[in-house]
């Protein structure tokens, strides 16, 4: 049995039409792409990142990277779990290892994960050949595969590539939010001539564009796709949001009966609410958001 079908994934995600008015009275249709369908603890866009990463890794350990709340690690220790391989977590924040673990740490620590903590000057050097070496060696995990964070590498590129190909002919315009940009980089690579993908950052910082174009390089060999980013609805960064944030999921999610993810589909969500009421999209325009998450408890 391979990854793939251990991990039982609901693909194609479902897509649906959702009628809302501020879309409906400029000429527009809004589609929602449900990755948040594809697996109970897998979701969306992590399921399409790290089941090549799974498979690259030939049964060996896997170790990678992310904060306190990280969505990331949570479905890689789940992954652990379910495929019976060792995972270890490497968490942002020495001083965390002094606290009682968070729900979501706490999660992970289930599902079998070692966590490893390091202080925030060297977790932003972790790419770093000496520093890389250095954490593996004392997180005891010299042997395993490196998953970068957030899951982004080629591998997860290249799988996101096929959530692009699910929604050939089926929009004009495919939003998803952004964190490390593997899954635009991939999505926007499997859109059909005519369509484009945007891209909403959560975090703050400009520096996605880069990053994206780099992860495109290194799959494809350059530039793949037509893509933008829309820099403007972040909130303040990663994990901030605001009340008017909070109101307008809370909005959403009595309008269309969808449970918001705040900490990044919210943030997209919100984009395009705002663009469609800027008159940002041509009437005739079909617009589908990419849920590439849900609230976990």
């Amino acid at each position: 049995m391979t990854s793939r079908t251990a991990l039982a994934p609901r693909l194609p995600s479902p897509l649906q039409e959702v009628g809302d008015d501020r879309f409906a009275r400029r000429g527009l249709r809004l589609l929602l792409k449900r990755d948040d369908l594809i697996h109970p603890d897998l979701v969306g866009n992590k399921w399409r990142k790290l089941v090549p990463n799974i498979e690259a890794a030939a049964g060996r350990p896997l170790v990678t990277f992310g904060g306190a709340y990280s969505n990331h690690l949570r479905a890689t220790a789940a992954a652990g779990r379910i495929l019976g391989l060792a995972t270890t977590g490497v968490v942002r924040g020495q001083e965390l290892a002094d606290r009682p673990l968070n729900p979501s740490l706490a999660r992970c620590a289930a599902d079998g994960m070692r966590l490893h903590f390091v202080d925030r000057a060297t977790y932003r050097r972790k790419t770093d050949p000496e520093t890389l070496d250095a954490v593996l060696r004392a997180a005891g995990a010299e042997e395993a595969y490196v998953v970068p964070e957030g899951g982004s590498n080629s591998a997860a590129v290249h799988g996101c590539r096929a959530l692009g190909a699910e929604l050939r002919g089926f929009a004009d315009v495919v939003g998803v939010a952004c964190g490390t940009g593997g899954t635009l980089a991939g999505l926007a690579a499997g859109l059909a001539p005519g369509q484009r993908a945007l891209g909403v950052p959560v975090l703050r910082g400009g520096f996605l564009e880069d990053d994206v174009q780099a992860l495109q390089e290194r799959a494809f060999g350059g530039r793949a796709g037509s893509w933008s980013l829309d820099e403007r609805f972040h909130f303040g960064g990663y994990a901030r949001t605001a009340p008017a944030l909070h109101a307008f999921a809370e909005d959403f999610e009595d309008r269309h009966g969808l449970p918001v993810e705040r900490l990044y589909v919210a943030k997209l969500l919100y984009g395009l609410v705002t663009l469609a009421e800027e008159g940002a999209f041509a009437r005739g325009t079909t617009v589908a958001a990419v849920i590439t998450g849900r609230p976990f408890p």
